[in-house]
């Protein structure tokens, strides 16, 4: 005979089940309890928040490679999730693509389409192929719903409810909490840190969506051998700390340059 305890657990379990979304591109089942209309919003906010903290780069030629770039990526995006149907994962979404003068090597996106590319990271880049490379990942943290997942995720773990309107009835304060680390809110600058699994298919779906911009792909394990490079000293992003390690990801993007190559080709 099922006690309250498995009662709820088995109601948790299937509140569970019928909350899951696939990921575009890769099709991986993921948690989506919380809704964007909910998210974006206030990863928006954050995004401000960080851009007014921020010295925003007045190198106007830098500043327009990296909107060029990020503008030729969406709309890869929004063509490829066009044609498989998959349109209203853009519901919401209001891109922006921004460089903040900053040394560190790093750049980050919010979910609902805001990127932020730091100055340190472009000698890395060189050109537009290797900023591509970069922003291509970033766009598919946004495009995979990796937030919201994290979110969903938080809430489960943390609460054991599988609503956001449960949570907040629960702990106000401490789904508050989760909503904001979600978003980036409360860590260095507003960096998303993302799992392993996260940053592995973000690398594969960026391949995939710089190759769609006309991008060459074959470009994305040269600028991964050249941050392998980097100086010990140097400060290297928050974000490699969870992501595979540099053999890794050049390894396991050769594996899927015969993919990647498929779109390129037809540019």
């Amino acid at each position: 005979m099922l006690n309250k305890r498995n009662i709820w657990v088995f109601i948790l379990m299937i509140l569970v089940l019928a909350n899951c979304a696939k990921v575009p591109v890769t099709g991986r089942s993921q948690l989506s309890i919380v809704k964007n209309s909910e998210l974006i919003p206030m990863s928006f906010n954050q995004y401000d928040g960080v851009l007014e903290k921020s010295n925003l780069s007045k190198d106007q030629e830098q500043v327009a490679k990296i909107k060029k770039v990020g503008t030729r990526i969406q709309q890869a995006v929004e063509k490829y999730l066009s044609e498989q149907g998959q349109r209203n994962v853009l519901n919401g979404f209001e891109w922006e693509f921004n460089l903040i003068e900053e040394e560190t090597v790093n750049a980050w996106s919010m979910p609902g389409g805001k990127v932020a590319f730091y100055t340190g990271i472009l000698p890395i880049c060189q050109d537009g192929i290797g900023i591509a490379v970069v922003m291509g990942h970033e766009v598919a943290h946004a495009i995979a719903n990796h937030g919201r997942e994290r979110m969903s995720q938080g809430l489960v773990a943390n609460l054991g409810l599988a609503t956001l309107s449960m949570a907040t009835q629960s702990n106000q304060s401490l789904t508050n909490q989760i909503l904001l680390q979600s978003v980036g809110a409360g860590t260095q600058l507003g960096i998303l840190k993302f799992s392993r699994i996260h940053e592995s298919e973000a690398d594969r779906m960026g391949l995939i969506f710089m190759s769609i911009a006309g991008y060459d792909p074959t470009a994305s394990p040269a600028f991964w051998e050249r941050m392998a490079r980097l100086p010990e000293g140097q400060k290297v992003p928050d974000w490699l700390s969870t992501h595979p390690s540099n053999s890794t990801r050049i390894s396991d993007l050769k594996k899927s340059m015969p993919e990647a190559l498929t779109y390129y080709k037809l540019k």
